[in-house]
């Protein structure tokens, strides 16, 4: 009889804690949930995905942003977004129709049997539609466990050091000079410039050219910052050989895509020709890309992109292959939100920065937002809001309408 009165003395503390539903089999809701609790727990059903819908945005200055929601049986709502067109149009065309229906949490078996389900799954536009989806999963799970992606994840990073991406500025050099100490007193104390359209047919004038521009940034940001260079995919093997090693005393962090990603060799032999850590990999399509680099010492940076790579689940398998061969990934930043937060889950020394292009996302990108990312001394504060913490701004939107694949 003793024992029964405990047990019921037990339950009566446990239901005003709102810790019933740990012990139960239903659906009970705590009263009050917090940050710190589970949002709720739900039953099979509940989590079942009922609908995926592609939101386009039009601001009053007519700027445009394609957004994509999701909700299930029980009424968590996740959202993702800005999104490419072309991802929008795969994922609704070939990929949604398998999403609806399944558990909201399944992440990982809905990758695989998107991935499996078409014979065209290696090409990067199917890529970047699956990454559309697992992006929005990921974002509902964080609706669902009331908590942000990296501490889903597995992170406690709640700041993460950027790198500010220079392309659009001018490269007079007084100019530049000026914007990179300028920039470094911001806070961008990590900066990557880009040599504007050049290529060996330019001759040694030009090439003269990109090598006084390192030596003006490096004098520019002093011997206390971190400096890169992209040179677009533009270059031979022969003339980034020949560039990279009359930089090499300038101390690059990395030499960025010198050369198409797809020319593996050139990789290969540039990084045995020069000191200069090489970078590549926003063009890089799953773990099998990255694999094939780092195993031959190809390159030491991985700039996969989870808007293109396939989503943050496969991002994060990326992080655990590049930790094995000792490099680091860095995320291809043509968007943030997701590349935030895998870089705040991750170990400093696989991750150490995001990229953060200043020109774009100073812009208009992030124009519907209430909460756009943005660095405050060179560093992004992650939201502690669910999901991906994205909230849209009313006031910003004139027009908001659902839109298919057919009507772009």
């Amino acid at each position: 009889m003793k024992d029964k009165v405990k047990r019921r003395n037990f339950f009566k503390k446990a239901s005003a804690f709102g810790l019933l539903p740990i012990f139960g089999s239903g659906i009970a809701v705590s009263a009050k949930p917090s940050m710190g609790q589970l949002q709720s727990v739900q039953s099979e059903s509940d989590l079942k995905i009922t609908k995926i819908e592609f939101i386009r945005l039009i601001g009053s200055s007519g700027n445009r942003s394609i957004y994509v929601t999701a909700e299930t049986e029980g009424g968590t709502k996740g959202m993702y977004g800005p999104i490419d067109d072309d991802a929008m149009i795969l994922a609704d065309k070939l990929m949604v129709k398998k999403v609806i229906g399944r558990n909201a949490l399944e992440h990982e078996a809905i990758w695989n049997d998107l991935f499996d389900g078409d014979r065209h799954s290696r090409g990067s536009h199917y890529l970047m539609g699956m990454s559309t989806i697992d992006n929005l999963l990921w974002d509902l799970k964080g609706q669902i466990f009331g908590q942000p992606v990296y501490k889903i994840l597995g992170g406690s990073r709640k700041q993460v050091q950027v790198y500010g991406s220079c392309l659009g500025f001018s490269q007079e050099p007084d100019k530049m000079q000026a914007k990179a100490r300028e920039l470094k007193a911001e806070g961008y104390t990590h900066q990557k410039w880009f040599l504007n359209q050049t290529s060996p047919e330019d001759g040694p004038a030009v090439m003269a050219e990109n090598v006084e521009k390192v030596r003006l940034l490096r004098e520019a940001l002093g011997d206390d910052a971190d400096l890169m260079i992209d040179a677009l995919f533009n270059w031979n093997l022969p003339y980034a050989t020949s560039w990279a090693k009359q930089v090499e005393k300038y101390n690059l962090r990395w030499f960025e895509e010198p050369v198409p990603a797809a020319n593996l060799d050139a990789f290969i032999e540039l990084s045995r020709e020069t000191s200069v850590p090489i970078a590549s990999g926003e063009h890089f399509y799953g773990r099998w890309d990255v694999q094939k680099f780092l195993k031959e010492d190809a390159i030491r940076v991985v700039q996969a992109d989870p808007e293109w790579c396939g989503g943050i689940s496969e991002l994060v398998k990326i992080c655990a292959i590049a930790s094995v061969h000792g490099a680091q990934v860095i995320p291809h930043g043509h968007s943030i939100h997701a590349a935030m937060h895998v870089v705040a889950s991750q170990s400093p020394d696989v991750c150490p920065l995001v990229e953060y292009l200043i020109n774009k996302m100073n812009g208009d990108y992030y124009d519907f937002e209430k909460n756009p990312p943005r660095p405050v001394n060179g560093k992004l504060t992650l939201p502690d809001r669910p999901g991906f913490g994205i909230e849209l701004d009313p006031e910003k939107i004139s027009k908001r309408e659902v839109i298919t694949w057919h009507e772009l």
